[in-house]
């Protein structure tokens, strides 16, 4: 690999990183604890689009995890971000949880079932067969696609659920209108990651725990990558892939070390007698 500059900020996943199943998993909090030491800039990105940043903020609290709110860019944030870029003030019909929706209203959209601008479909753990009927026939209607991720499946307690991906897919297959993912492997989610912590693309690491979605845009983005074995992906897949993380270590215990301590101050020197 090329020579990179010194890491001055961090992005990091959420679920297989820092969670799974909803318990921390070993090492987040000294990962966190190290990150706010060294006073590096870091953001914690997430796919999932069912909560917003207070309630993540929240539940990461509540496992020992302290993330700050404005410390949080998930899928919803950029897919009202960029709706509010393409089109200010607009409409749309939306499936999704209070995450997506408070996003969009605070972006200034305006949410309904007549005429919107745009289908937007996030995550829900509760996908009914009317709102996937409306929003096809709105498709059909004219109404543009916007998904807020293209991942299949989402992880719980009893195994995996059908999430945004599987849903897009079903209403494409229906009315051949193919949706834009905002959300990972999107560049454009990484791009206003790099905004949001003010970061440099040479002197960034991403960490995530999936090849197909945390690593590649990372990669696509010219970021660092390092590959937790931690949650989705399994070690013996990473050569699948034609892209290849910089690091691949089984958790973000491995990653601790990778943070730089803080800069000890100057000593200032006495002016004598």
């Amino acid at each position: 690999m090329s020579e990179r500059r010194p890491i001055e900020s961090w992005l990091t996943d959420m679920d297989g990183v820092l969670v799974h199943e909803g318990h921390p998993i070993p090492g987040a909090d000294e990962f966190l604890r190290r990150l706010t030491a060294s006073g590096k800039r870091f953001l914690v990105l997430t796919n999932n689009s069912i909560y917003t940043p207070r309630d993540l903020s929240a539940r990461l609290h509540a496992l020992g995890l302290p993330v700050a709110e404005d410390a949080i860019w998930t899928s919803a944030l950029a897919t009202a971000q960029f709706l509010s870029d393409q089109r200010p003030n607009g409409s749309a019909y939306v499936i999704g949880e209070a995450g997506l929706t408070t996003a969009l209203h605070e972006a200034g959209y305006v949410l309904t079932d007549l005429n919107p601008d745009y289908v937007v479909l996030g995550e829900t753990r509760t996908y009914s067969f009317s709102s996937i009927t409306r929003a096809i026939r709105l498709i059909e209607r004219g109404a543009r696609f916007i998904a807020t991720n293209p991942d299949p499946i989402g992880p719980s307690t009893e195994g995996s659920l059908p999430a945004t991906g599987a849903v897009a897919a079903m209403i494409t297959r229906a009315t051949g209108v193919e949706p834009y993912f905002v959300g990972k492997p999107n560049p454009l989610m990484m791009r206003t990651a790099l905004n949001r912590v003010g970061g440099h693309s040479e002197s960034t690491v991403m960490i995530g725990d999936r090849m197909d979605t945390d690593v590649r845009a990372g990669v696509e983005a010219g970021l660092e990558t390092i590959l937790v074995l931690s949650g989705v992906t399994r070690k013996d897949e990473v050569d699948r892939f034609p892209f290849r993380p910089s690091h691949v270590v089984p958790s973000i215990a491995d990653v601790v070390d990778m943070v730089a301590p803080a800069a000890a101050p100057e000593p200032v020197s006495g002016s004598g007698s």
